[in-house]
């Protein structure tokens, strides 16, 4: 009858308006609402048809769909360039690590990890540590992605770490400060990062550079300094599922990014010192991340 054919038109238009109004361009936050209300409604995994945009909002991509209650983003909607730099410093880790490059091995003061280096044409010297810790991937994974913020509580190297702003589900903003230390040969510095996970078969990939976001004044006392590349690569252990093998790619600028004293950058140090510093830092984070899990795990 005509009545019923103009109620469902009126009905239709309603949820073309209603779906037309989530689409990314208009009201990217109301996108991510909608899928988040998918999840409550019982989805394990975003089905197929979903555009592919919106599964790589979600994570649909690397990992399952996530907790409705983790799934935050700024009040301003989600920044998609936060994005792109993290696959952007995942795919440049991935390149490094399939390169046929002779590695320089350091020398560091703890011996459980073994550390090397090489020059990087656009990024200097870069070191990679490596590691077996008798602790499975996904125990690794919370604790160096999820419990981010807890981190200074077992690194007596960090002051804090804070996250600033959750892109989707697999790209944080952070904010992370130095502890101060007596004769420390660089100084107290901050940092601002994008962190951003991947998945590649069986590893987990934890990516982070350096990006900016305003307004954040300078933490007073620090210098700002650079993370150029770090890639945490967590991989089971052949053969043994409840080890993971862990590599770290480093490189890091450590100078102060502005303000000139007279004829040198503020906080600027040589190449040498940072050159020391660096893959002793790798091996020390290591080594409290050790005995933080053995403390966690066997207390």
């Amino acid at each position: 009858p005509p009545v019923m054919l103009q109620a469902t038109t009126k009905l239709c238009c309603g949820i073309a308006h209603d779906h037309l109004r989530r689409l990314p361009g208009l009201k990217i936050t109301a996108v991510q609402k909608d899928m988040r209300g998918l999840v409550v409604r019982g989805s394990h995994c975003l089905p197929s048809k979903i555009p592919h945009y919106i599964q790589r909002l979600m994570g649909k991509e690397t990992a399952a769909c996530p907790d409705p209650d983790r799934a935050i983003s700024s009040s301003s909607g989600v920044d998609l360039s936060y994005i792109t730099q993290g696959e952007r410093a995942l795919q440049r880790a991935l390149g490094i690590l399939q390169q046929h490059t002779s590695w320089q091995a350091e020398t560091v003061l703890d011996t459980r990890a073994t550390v090397s280096s090489t020059a990087v044409p656009g990024l200097g010297r870069v070191f990679r540590a490596e590691v077996v810790l008798a602790v499975p991937v996904a125990w690794l994974h919370q604790e160096l992605f999820e419990r981010l913020e807890q981190m200074p509580q077992w690194n007596p190297a960090l002051s804090q770490v804070k996250v600033l702003q959750r892109v989707g589900r697999d790209t944080l903003v952070t904010h992370e400060v130095t502890a101060a230390s007596p004769g420390n040969l660089v100084g107290q510095r901050d940092f601002i990062s994008v962190r951003h996970r991947g998945r590649r078969e069986m590893a987990v990939y934890l990516v982070g550079t350096t990006t900016h976001i305003e307004p954040l004044p300078s933490q007073e006392g620090c210098i700002r300094a650079e993370s150029r590349l770090s890639c945490i690569i967590l991989q089971p252990l052949a053969g043994d599922p409840g080890c993971t093998h862990l590599t770290w790619l480093l490189s890091m600028d450590l100078k102060a990014s502005a303000t000139l004293a007279s004829s040198l950058p503020k906080g600027w140090i040589p190449a040498a010192v940072t050159n020391r510093v660096l893959p002793q830092c790798q091996a020390d984070f290591i080594k409290h991340l050790h005995q933080h899990l053995s403390a966690t795990m066997y207390p």
